[in-house]
């Protein structure tokens, strides 16, 4: 075999200037929030984190900063509007609430994708309609997945009417 062909090889694409230009405002931007002592230490640290990860989000986190909004709640939570998070605790509400109403859940579930679709942050909306509707349903059925467990840890304990070693 030959150790080389007619065949060139390609380029590295060209990258926008206008995208460099933007990228490295925006870290510097980033650099100067994090020097910055009179915002929130735990905004400061989310923030850090966002410029050493390239999370898509920091554009977001510096533009919030420099507003002078707080980036996370008092729980250390990313902060989302109040509007959204009662909008998702009222759906996580309708969809988990004890009751046969497969319309009513069903509509507030695509109520609720749609917006965690158009939130500007919606792993935060996701997560929080994940905590809630966990916190919700294991309230109502807490009864029910006790009983659901002690059926599947006795099906595996007893067998053929005898104790597993």
């Amino acid at each position: 075999m030959a150790d080389h062909s007619s065949a060139s090889m390609r380029e590295t694409p060209h990258v926008n200037s206008r995208t460099n230009t933007f990228i490295n405002a925006l870290k510097e931007r980033a650099q100067a929030v994090l020097n910055d002592r009179s915002i929130d230490a735990p905004s400061r640290a989310i923030i850090r984190y966002a410029l050493e990860t390239n999370d898509p989000l920091l554009a977001e986190l510096v533009r919030r900063a420099d507003a002078g909004e707080t980036v996370v709640d008092e729980a250390g939570f990313l902060n989302i509007s109040s509007t959204d998070k009662d909008k998702v605790a009222t759906l996580a509400e309708l969809i988990c609430r004890a009751g046969d109403e497969a319309g009513t859940k069903s509509a507030a579930l695509v109520v609720l994708m749609s917006t965690l679709e158009n939130a500007s942050h919606p792993k935060a909306l996701a997560n929080l309609a994940k905590h809630l509707a966990f916190t919700r349903c294991g309230e109502l059925n807490l009864n029910g997945m006790v009983e659901a467990q002690i059926a599947v840890l006795e099906s595996e304990l007893l067998t053929d009417n005898t104790l597993m070693s």
